[in-house]
């Protein structure tokens, strides 16, 4: 049986492990501090844009969440 505090450690683990592929490829700290809390994202993809020459801004509008996207 998993605690509360265990599952918090590992969700603190993931975050950590998230902004980190995301530096590792480009991203700012501070997009990646945004985006990495969220697994909303889907990370592989946002890297996956970058690699093929998306700005990590433009990427995180691209793939955000569609509850997050400005009205029109």
């Amino acid at each position: 049986m998993q605690t509360k505090a265990m599952a918090n450690e590992v969700d603190e683990e993931v975050v950590r492990w998230r902004f980190r592929q995301l530096t590792d490829s480009g991203f700012p700290p501070a997009v990646a501090a945004e985006v990495a809390p969220d697994s909303r994202f889907d990370l592989h993809s946002l890297i996956e844009l970058v690699e093929h020459g998306c700005s990590p801004d433009l990427a995180v509008r691209i793939r955000a969440p569609i509850d997050d996207r400005p009205e029109a």
